[in-house]
Protein backbone atom coordinates (compact mmCIF):
# COMPACT_ATOMS: atom_id res chain seq x y z
CA UNK A 1 0.00 0.00 0.00
CA UNK A 2 3.10 2.36 0.36
CA UNK A 3 4.18 2.03 -2.93
CA UNK A 4 0.52 3.07 -3.77
CA UNK A 5 0.48 5.90 -2.16
CA UNK A 6 4.07 6.87 -3.11
CA UNK A 7 3.46 7.06 -6.58
CA UNK A 8 0.01 9.19 -6.05
CA UNK A 9 2.28 11.22 -4.57
CA UNK A 10 4.95 11.86 -7.37
CA UNK A 11 2.08 12.14 -9.54
CA UNK A 12 1.25 14.97 -7.61
CA UNK A 13 3.90 16.57 -7.64
CA UNK A 14 4.67 15.49 -10.99
CA UNK A 15 1.50 17.43 -12.21
CA UNK A 16 1.83 20.55 -10.21
CA UNK A 17 5.88 20.97 -11.35
CA UNK A 18 4.40 20.50 -15.32
CA UNK A 19 1.15 23.19 -14.49
CA UNK A 20 3.13 25.57 -13.05
CA UNK A 21 5.94 25.64 -15.57
CA UNK A 22 3.46 26.51 -18.05
CA UNK A 23 1.59 28.84 -16.36
CA UNK A 24 5.11 30.23 -15.87
CA UNK A 25 5.57 31.06 -19.14
CA UNK A 26 2.40 31.39 -20.62
CA UNK A 27 1.13 34.06 -18.20
CA UNK A 28 1.56 38.09 -19.35
CA UNK A 29 1.97 39.37 -15.75
CA UNK A 30 5.53 39.11 -15.06
CA UNK A 31 4.80 39.09 -11.12
CA UNK A 32 2.48 36.03 -11.74
CA UNK A 33 5.20 34.55 -13.49
CA UNK A 34 7.92 34.84 -11.13
CA UNK A 35 5.41 33.27 -8.00
CA UNK A 36 4.51 30.55 -11.00
CA UNK A 37 8.35 29.53 -10.68
CA UNK A 38 8.50 29.63 -7.07
CA UNK A 39 5.73 27.25 -7.08
CA UNK A 40 7.35 25.00 -9.51
CA UNK A 41 11.13 25.20 -7.74
CA UNK A 42 8.85 24.56 -4.27
CA UNK A 43 7.61 21.31 -5.96
CA UNK A 44 10.90 20.28 -7.56
CA UNK A 45 12.24 20.46 -3.76
CA UNK A 46 9.30 18.53 -2.68
CA UNK A 47 10.26 15.90 -5.17
CA UNK A 48 14.11 16.26 -3.92
CA UNK A 49 12.29 15.55 -0.37
CA UNK A 50 10.38 12.55 -1.63
CA UNK A 51 13.49 11.06 -2.83
CA UNK A 52 15.37 11.43 0.14
CA UNK A 53 17.70 13.80 -0.43
CA UNK A 54 16.82 16.14 2.00
CA UNK A 55 20.08 18.59 1.70
CA UNK A 56 19.37 18.85 -2.39
CA UNK A 57 15.62 19.57 -0.91
CA UNK A 58 16.79 22.48 1.71
CA UNK A 59 19.32 23.37 -0.81
CA UNK A 60 16.77 23.95 -3.78
CA UNK A 61 14.18 25.72 -1.18
CA UNK A 62 17.06 28.48 0.28
CA UNK A 63 19.36 29.03 -3.20
CA UNK A 64 16.20 28.57 -5.71
CA UNK A 65 13.05 29.33 -4.46
CA UNK A 66 14.24 32.21 -1.75
CA UNK A 67 17.63 33.57 -3.95
CA UNK A 68 16.52 33.06 -7.00
CA UNK A 69 13.11 34.27 -7.18
CA UNK A 70 13.81 37.12 -4.76
CA UNK A 71 16.51 38.22 -7.32
CA UNK A 72 13.92 38.06 -10.19
CA UNK A 73 11.68 40.27 -8.40
CA UNK A 74 14.12 42.55 -7.48
CA UNK A 75 15.32 43.06 -11.08
CA UNK A 76 11.56 42.85 -12.41
CA UNK A 77 10.58 45.80 -9.99
CA UNK A 78 13.65 48.02 -11.16
CA UNK A 79 13.36 47.34 -14.55
CA UNK A 80 9.52 47.33 -15.60
CA UNK A 81 5.86 48.23 -14.30
CA UNK A 82 4.97 44.77 -12.51
CA UNK A 83 1.42 45.57 -12.38
CA UNK A 84 1.58 46.11 -16.37
CA UNK A 85 0.65 43.35 -19.13
CA UNK A 86 3.37 42.18 -21.23
CA UNK A 87 3.29 42.93 -25.17
CA UNK A 88 1.14 40.35 -27.14
CA UNK A 89 4.42 39.14 -29.25
CA UNK A 90 2.79 39.26 -33.15
CA UNK A 91 4.72 37.24 -35.29
CA UNK A 92 4.07 35.91 -38.89
CA UNK A 93 6.04 32.78 -38.29
CA UNK A 94 4.01 30.54 -35.68
CA UNK A 95 3.25 27.55 -37.99
CA UNK A 96 6.67 27.10 -38.02
CA UNK A 97 7.42 27.97 -34.58
CA UNK A 98 4.78 24.98 -34.12
CA UNK A 99 5.96 22.92 -36.38
CA UNK A 100 9.71 23.23 -34.60
CA UNK A 101 8.38 22.60 -31.18
CA UNK A 102 6.48 19.21 -32.13
CA UNK A 103 10.13 18.19 -34.16
CA UNK A 104 11.39 18.69 -30.86
CA UNK A 105 9.01 17.18 -29.06
CA UNK A 106 9.50 13.78 -31.37
CA UNK A 107 12.82 13.74 -31.84
CA UNK A 108 13.34 14.24 -27.85
CA UNK A 109 10.63 11.66 -27.12
CA UNK A 110 12.41 9.07 -29.45
CA UNK A 111 15.76 9.62 -27.52
CA UNK A 112 14.02 9.18 -24.38
CA UNK A 113 12.35 6.21 -24.94
CA UNK A 114 15.42 4.49 -27.10
CA UNK A 115 17.68 5.45 -23.69
CA UNK A 116 15.35 3.98 -21.51
CA UNK A 117 15.03 0.91 -23.61
CA UNK A 118 18.90 0.44 -23.72
CA UNK A 119 19.35 1.47 -19.82
CA UNK A 120 16.53 -1.30 -18.63
CA UNK A 121 17.40 -4.19 -20.74
CA UNK A 122 21.43 -3.49 -20.46
CA UNK A 123 22.13 -2.40 -16.74
CA UNK A 124 21.88 -3.79 -13.25
CA UNK A 125 19.29 -2.57 -10.70
CA UNK A 126 20.63 1.15 -9.45
CA UNK A 127 20.29 2.05 -5.53
CA UNK A 128 20.09 5.43 -4.44
CA UNK A 129 23.41 6.94 -3.65
CA UNK A 130 24.18 8.45 -0.51
CA UNK A 131 25.24 12.30 0.03
CA UNK A 132 28.95 11.89 0.06
CA UNK A 133 28.33 10.07 -3.33
CA UNK A 134 26.18 12.90 -4.42
CA UNK A 135 28.15 15.93 -3.61
CA UNK A 136 31.61 14.02 -5.00
CA UNK A 137 29.65 14.00 -8.57
CA UNK A 138 27.71 17.39 -7.95
CA UNK A 139 31.29 19.43 -6.90
CA UNK A 140 33.72 17.60 -8.41
CA UNK A 141 36.23 18.36 -10.78
CA UNK A 142 36.79 14.68 -12.53
CA UNK A 143 34.95 13.78 -15.65
CA UNK A 144 31.24 13.53 -16.08
CA UNK A 145 31.10 16.25 -12.76
CA UNK A 146 29.62 19.50 -11.96
CA UNK A 147 31.56 22.05 -10.54
CA UNK A 148 32.50 24.22 -14.24
CA UNK A 149 28.80 24.14 -15.44
CA UNK A 150 28.05 25.33 -11.18
CA UNK A 151 30.21 27.70 -11.43
CA UNK A 152 29.35 29.16 -14.86
CA UNK A 153 25.92 29.72 -13.81
CA UNK A 154 26.99 31.63 -10.80
CA UNK A 155 29.25 33.67 -12.99
CA UNK A 156 26.01 34.44 -15.46
CA UNK A 157 23.76 35.29 -12.23
CA UNK A 158 26.53 37.78 -11.58
CA UNK A 159 26.45 39.28 -14.72
CA UNK A 160 22.76 39.42 -14.38
CA UNK A 161 22.76 41.41 -11.31
CA UNK A 162 25.41 43.49 -12.70
CA UNK A 163 23.15 44.01 -15.75
CA UNK A 164 19.86 44.74 -13.87
CA UNK A 165 21.95 47.60 -11.73
CA UNK A 166 23.39 49.26 -14.67
CA UNK A 167 20.07 49.09 -16.83
CA UNK A 168 17.89 50.53 -13.16
CA UNK A 169 20.94 53.16 -13.06
CA UNK A 170 20.04 54.47 -16.28
CA UNK A 171 16.17 55.10 -15.41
Amino acid sequence: METVGSFIMYLIIALSIVVFSVLTVTTRKILRAATYLLFTLFATAALYFKLDYEFLGAVQIAVYAGGIVVLFVFAILLTSHPGDNSEQLASKKRILGLLGGLLTFIVAGYALVSRCANVCTTLPAMSNPDMHTLGEQLMGTGEAQYLLPFEAISVLLLACIIGGVVVARKR
